[in-house]
């Protein structure tokens, strides 16, 4: 898939997108090596299935609920062991760096008056002090899910608050469940393959746009009106 807009008829979309809404880990936030390595950390703790390097490859490959299920984790012990990786990943938050090349596209697309926020399941605390520690004042807003799953009822707040068309957003993130949220809110979605989830997995979802690097966002965003 090339990073050209597509109805599902075929023809190029055009729509004007009022707010560009970024999923936080692995989007903007190079949060994979240390996921993986809280990932093991955790797997001791709780006793479910480790991942080993030779895998990570495998797992990119795979939807969410697919990773769970191979970790051997149950549905009911998701939102503990979520919890848990999420105050990990505070004390080690000073180790993750901004995806390269995505703090010139965030300056440039706040330098061209573009609405931008973020959505995610990471924790507002864990956001802001990267955020903070990156200079990186460009959101308009910051949003959180509590639910792995939970992002297409955040999403359907964010749209009432911000009082637009789910047409008017585009989503951009890295995983197959983001598409998902994106579908079930009836946002457009631009699925960024550096981060979580391969190009291909998004691929198969059919998003609107699939991205190899940040810099295609900006092409992407100055077909739309701000």
């Amino acid at each position: 898939m090339t990073s050209s807009p597509m109805t599902q008829q075929g023809e190029p979309a055009r729509s004007e997108i009022k707010v560009l809404v970024f999923d936080f880990d692995g989007t903007i936030a190079d949060t994979r090596g240390v996921a993986h390595s809280i990932l093991n950390d955790m797997s001791v703790e709780f006793g479910f299935r480790p991942l080993p390097d030779e895998e990570l490859e495998i797992a990119r490959n795979m939807g969410t609920r697919e990773f769970i299920r191979h970790l051997g984790i149950s549905n009911w012990r998701i939102p503990v062991i979520a919890r848990r990786g999420l105050q990990l990943l505070h004390e080690r938050m000073d180790l993750v760096k901004p995806i390269e090349g995505m703090t010139d596209v965030l300056a440039s697309l706040h330098g061209r008056g573009h609405k931008i926020g973020i959505l995610t399941s990471n924790s507002e605390d864990n956001v802001s002090a990267f955020l903070q520690r990156h200079n990186l004042p460009y959101f308009h807003f910051v949003r959180t899910s509590s639910k792995i799953f939970g992002k297409s009822r955040e999403m359907n707040r964010l749209i009432r608050s911000e009082r637009v068309h789910p047409a008017e957003i585009l989503y951009v993130g890295d995983e197959t469940r983001d598409i998902e949220a994106a579908r079930e809110s009836g946002v457009r979605m631009a699925a960024v393959s550096w981060g979580y989830n391969t190009g291909s997995a998004l691929s198969a979802l059919n998003p609107e746009y699939l991205l190899n690097s940040p810099h295609e966002l900006l092409g992407v965003a100055a077909n739309f009106s701000k």
